[in-house]
């Protein structure tokens, strides 16, 4: 029997990472290495009781990748711009990853990326954590490594965090402070992304060169507020905010994430339909909260 092809995930005790890692380990089509910053974590021995090789690198430092990636037939390759809220560094970890993908020969890339929203809006808007992605993206095609970039929508955990309802105790309901007005916004969650890599790197010859926009669900705020309101039984409601008035809050970050909601009010390329395809077990929004609605037993 001919050895399995080794696939090595950066980010692996993150959301996407870790997703990636699970589903692998479950399919068994390859082995995996599992790269995290501190093998030593809990999260990081739990990977290596199921199975995979778990190993220490940090983006940054390209000896340490290139000790990941040898022998690989592919990667799996996420950053955290909430690690260091640079641009830059988020480039440079992705070039690193590139140049390194290249000289060692890997077979296939696959990149969560996003777009370069700067670029494609000339400079009205600028979203960093988005643009920095985009940047790569343009790197591994000019650099002719074989990829795939998968482009994850809104993450449903974000109304645990990012997106958490605000309560109005005079308004008896809690409010959605989402700024995309009427537009539908795509969501999935990031634990449904693991089986759908798995679906690419199995199938190269339909994935390869090509970027995936995913969603499993497409829903207005009013939308979103209503499946809340049914599954956890409290009322939600829209808050109507501008982008204006959120750019204003006054929180690190206000005036990005305000660029980011005009960008989904462009309606970027997300396929529901594909990413139905690529994992048919990708959960609706509704679906995944009512799995999960004992998250939200504090609100």
């Amino acid at each position: 029997m001919a050895a399995r092809k080794l696939i090595v995930v950066f980010g692996a005790t993150g959301g996407q990472g870790g997703s990636v890692v699970r589903a692998l380990l479950q399919d068994a089509s390859f082995q995996v290495r599992a790269v995290t910053r501190n093998p030593q974590k809990p999260a990081g021995e739990e990977l290596s009781r199921l199975g995979a090789q778990v190993v220490k690198a940090d983006l940054s430092q390209q000896g340490e990748i290139e000790a990941a990636l040898q022998g690989a037939y592919g990667c799996f390759f996420v950053t955290n711009f909430l690690e260091h809220f640079s641009k830059d560094v988020e480039v440079q970890q992705g070039k690193i990853a590139v140049d390194l993908a290249k000289q060692l020969g890997l077979k296939h890339f696959v990149y969560s990326g996003l777009e370069n929203v700067n670029k494609l809006t000339g400079g009205k808007l600028k979203v960093l954590h988005f643009d920095s992605k985009g940047e790569v993206e343009e790197y591994l095609k000019d650099n002719g490594v074989p990829f795939t970039s998968v482009r994850m929508p809104a993450y449903f955990e974000n109304f645990l965090t990012f997106f958490k309802p605000h309560s109005e105790a005079s308004e008896g309901a809690y409010r959605l402070n989402i700024p995309v007005g009427d537009v539908p916004m795509d969501g999935m969650s990031v634990a449904d992304l693991g089986p759908i890599v798995v679906s690419v790197l199995k199938a190269p010859k339909d994935y390869l060169g090509k970027t995936i926009g995913l969603s499993s669900d497409r829903l207005t705020i009013q939308q979103y507020s209503e499946v809340m309101s049914k599954v956890l039984g409290k009322p939600f409601r829209d808050g109507k905010m501008s982008a204006e008035v959120y750019a204003k809050l006054g929180f690190p970050g206000a005036e990005e994430f305000a660029d980011m909601f005009r960008f989904y009010m462009m309606k970027p390329d997300r396929d529901i339909v594909l990413t139905r395809r690529l994992n048919p077990a990708v959960r609706s929004f509704e679906q995944w909260l009512s799995e999960n609605k004992d998250a939200f037993a504090d609100l």
